[in-house]
């Protein structure tokens, strides 16, 4: 284990943009590896017939609003899972007669969120069922075989509402954002507000607003620079981006190196840091011998070498306007000093200025590249990571800004 990090893991201050690397560590997990899946199917999906239970060729836009895609952050869509018969839990308390984590064999239920998930055992039940497994011949990322993994209501903002239906008080995600969009624009929710895949072809030649929150932003900085600019003049109006982690966050690190919670409480972040580790889309660290110096060597090359390097040896700027929106003010991890009992117990956090979450350097990272066409940022002191889906003068400034998008003509 390398001195390096035992030390301290620092975020670093900005840079000029030729030394720059976007999401250098920025940790993802395979449950919202989905909302990949989700934003690439937005371009193959624009010759092809949308679904018959989402049928946006009917939608009545207005003649002043474009479509607006939401793209969920980390945690940010319901999951379901389905176990088949040859699934053989290693524990009694992943067993078929325990209800709350196991049905029947071949049915789906609820994986994320799930409050079962609060107890120890039950979490052990959770991580095994959400691991991921390297196949080095395919080069690619498997769940266990009698694992199979879903979004719930793909391609409808439903699962993005509230993680769990169930418990809407205590999971409500981006459901405050979509009622604040209904009442004060001309907004309908699963009509003009989608979540992907989108039928391009079914808007009425409008080209749409993709708006995203936090690791979203990535995957949406990803999906623009894989297409070619005719392609984006045609359909994307405008890209907006909420509490975006540009330069990555130095809490995720420490996904990886003693394991994270998000937030869930009464879980030991070391009971899921495995799978965490082994996600195929954990792809974003910048360097290669932070793997190994937390014992996971085994990661450099799969994720490392293959995926992070072809993404940041390179950075390439949307080629759309841009609207960041964040929040300040609040302390944010910012130094991980680890002891001498290494990375299986949690880290002394030093703080400093950012959302919570996400570092304020990082979140202001888009703002070095000079290379950006149309920069619009927006900094809400005292809103934090997850609060800006939900605070009423955030909400009133991210609708506020899609109204001034709407309003401005294509050039």
């Amino acid at each position: 284990m390398g001195n390096k990090y035992l030390q301290s893991l620092q975020a670093s201050k900005p840079v000029p943009y030729d030394q720059i690397q976007l999401t250098p560590f920025v940790p993802y997990y395979k449950l919202f590896w989905h909302n990949v899946s989700a934003i690439f199917w937005i371009y193959t999906y624009t010759h092809r017939d949308a679904p018959n239970d989402l049928d946006v060729s009917s939608c009545g836009l207005g003649n002043n609003i474009h479509p607006l895609i939401l793209v969920p952050g980390n945690g940010g869509n319901q999951i379901e899972v389905r176990l088949d018969q040859h699934y053989k839990p290693k524990s009694v308390w992943c067993s078929s007669w325990l209800c709350p984590i196991r049905k029947k064999s071949g049915e789906w239920f609820r994986l994320w969120f799930d409050p079962s998930v609060l107890l120890s055992p039950f979490t052990k039940c959770f991580n095994k069922r959400m691991i991921l497994y390297y196949d080095a011949d395919l080069d690619d990322y498997q769940n266990a075989p009698p694992v199979h993994t879903r979004v719930c209501n793909f391609g409808s903002t439903k699962s993005l509402l509230y993680l769990n239906p169930l418990l809407r008080d205590a999971t409500s995600y981006m459901s405050h954002l979509v009622k604040a969009l209904e009442k004060d624009s001309e907004y309908v929710n699963d009509q003009t507000i989608l979540g992907a895949p989108y039928d391009f072809s079914k808007n009425e030649g409008k080209p749409v607003i993709l708006l995203s929150h936090s690791l979203g932003g990535l995957f949406v900085l990803h999906f623009i620079n894989r297409t070619t600019p005719s392609w984006r003049r045609k359909y994307i109006k405008h890209f907006v981006a909420l509490a975006a982690p540009w330069g990555g966050t130095v809490e995720k690190m420490k996904t990886f190196a003693s394991g994270n919670t998000l937030g869930v409480p009464f879980v030991n972040p070391l009971l899921v840091m495995p799978q965490q580790r082994r996600s195929e889309s954990n792809q974003c660290l910048r360097d290669g011998k932070f793997l190994e110096d937390i014992g996971f060597s085994e990661g450099v090359v799969p994720n490392y070498k293959t995926r992070v390097l072809p993404l940041t040896v390179e950075v390439v700027t949307p080629g759309v306007p841009v609207t960041c929106i964040y929040g300040k003010g609040f302390d944010t991890p910012e130094v991980l000093v680890y002891g001498e009992g290494g990375f299986d117990e949690q880290p002394e956090i030093k703080y400093g200025d950012g959302d919570g979450t996400v570092n304020l350097a990082s979140l202001k990272a888009l703002e070095l590249i000079h290379r950006v066409e149309s920069l619009t940022t927006v900094e809400i002191g005292g809103v934090s990571h997850t609060s800006i889906l939900k605070d009423e003068i955030a909400l009133k400034e991210i609708v506020k800004q899609i109204s001034i998008i709407n309003e401005k003509r294509a050039v």
